[in-house]
């Protein structure tokens, strides 16, 4: 039997969702940290340089960058590489706007910090401003 946690927060994108968890513990960059052709972090020194989001869950404590944050993860929606949702720990302008112009269900503001809550590989739901963690 699985261990459920169940996060509650402030919805920035509607929508349900469910996946794979990709956590990250450091802010990602938009501007030139994300290959967003092919869904890939290629931030150098970022923990998960290397790693592919097409797909998965994002979760992540916040966006760094500038502006062009968004941009890079609107060419991933098209591209057909985005994840499917994304929980971040901090909302800023640039992950809101990222969010929206993804068009994937996000969360934001929740109860637990979502980066300590959700590992890896855990099966996550989104459904508007609840998500339930299925511990893997």
């Amino acid at each position: 039997m699985s261990d459920k946690v169940i996060l509650h927060g402030r919805n920035v994108v509607p929508g349900r969702v469910e996946g794979e968890a990709l956590v990250s513990h450091e802010p990602i960059s938009g501007w030139g940290g994300i290959d967003p052709a092919r869904g890939v972090i290629i931030e150098p020194r970022h923990e998960l340089f290397g790693v592919c989001f097409a797909g998965k869950v994002l979760v992540f404590p916040s966006a760094k960058g500038s502006s062009g944050w968004s941009g890079f993860f609107q060419t991933t929606r098209l591209s057909g590489t985005a994840p499917i949702g994304m929980i971040i720990g901090r909302i800023s302008a640039k992950s809101a706007l990222g969010a929206v112009v993804t068009r994937v269900p996000a969360i934001t503001d929740l109860d637990t910090d979502p980066c300590a809550a959700i590992a890896t590989g855990d099966w996550v739901l989104i459904d508007n401003s609840t998500v339930e963690v299925t511990k893997r």
